[in-house]
């Protein structure tokens, strides 16, 4: 499979124009009744909202949810505003980037190693890929998924096979790369690393229950997460995450996530593969 071409990496400006003309950021496809019912199915303790992380009784008050949206993501503040656009800031947007980016400077500086992860195959591959690449590049390990990991009912009610596709482990099932928030697939992947004696990764770079599944276990983990998934925020505000990018995370045109991956890998101090 040929990566998607990258091009020259767009300065902040630009890349701040860029996420909202794609509305990666900005004014986004998600809606806010959307973002509202998440909000209050995660502080109701519904484990598919909660990505892998352990919440305990934490966030019972969805308002306390949504205020820190609206600081980390730049959701509407008001609980009013229960209807119609809402927005993912773009600044906060490229700020997130570039904290990623010095987790990625440290794992090439450190040659550590590194498990990618999508549960959003449709848009994120390619970032992960290309993120995979570059860190390969400068000398990182990344990690081997085991053979013959099964995944028989993920938080998401999703099942199938853990495989590696492009140095990004996902889930499949029926020949067709699977959209799953559920962190089963992470955790197959940690369990058989440890059968198998292997050490487990320095660092995971992933989304959703990928991310929170790792980050859970004690593994430093940076993830991509929607304005409609507030686990992540939460799991970065309470200190278990170490980074987590708010975006949306499967605009129509996957190519229009090729700047932001040129960004991101640019301010982490790596080539461009």
């Amino acid at each position: 499979m040929a990566l998607m071409s990258l091009p020259d990496a767009p300065s902040r400006p630009e890349i701040v124009d860029h996420l909202v003309r794609t509305r990666i950021a900005g004014d986004v496809a998600t809606p806010r009744e959307g973002n509202l019912r998440h909000y209050r199915e995660l502080s109701r303790g519904n484990l598919r909202f909660w990505l892998g992380l352990d919440l305990g009784d934490r966030w019972t008050d969805e308002n306390d949810v949504l205020a820190v949206m609206a600081e980390r993501v730049g959701v509407v503040a008001d609980p009013a505003h229960t209807r119609g656009q809402d927005r993912i800031d773009p600044e906060l947007t490229v700020a997130g980037l570039d904290r990623m980016a010095a987790e990625l400077r440290k794992a090439a500086a450190g040659r550590q190693r590194v498990l990618l992860a999508t549960g959003h195959p449709g848009g994120l591959l390619e970032v992960h890929s290309r993120t995979a690449a570059a860190l390969r590049a400068a000398g990182c390990d990344i990690v081997t998924v085991p053979p013959g990991l099964h995944v028989t009912e993920g938080d998401d009610d999703s099942y199938g096979n853990v495989q590696q596709f492009c140095d990004v482990a996902v889930l499949e099932k029926g020949a067709t790369l699977w959209h799953t928030h559920a962190p089963q697939p992470v955790r197959r992947i940690l369990d058989a690393l440890e059968r198998a004696g292997e050490a487990p990764p320095d660092l995971v770079v992933a989304d959703h229950g990928w991310a929170g599944g790792a980050a859970q276990r004690g593994i430093h983990a940076v993830g991509y997460a929607d304005c409609n998934d507030p686990a992540l925020f939460l799991g970065e505000a309470e200190g278990t995450l170490a980074v987590a990018v708010p975006l949306d995370d499967h605009v129509t045109d996957p190519g229009a996530y090729a700047p932001m991956t040129a960004y991101l890998l640019a301010a982490a101090g790596l080539d461009l593969p």
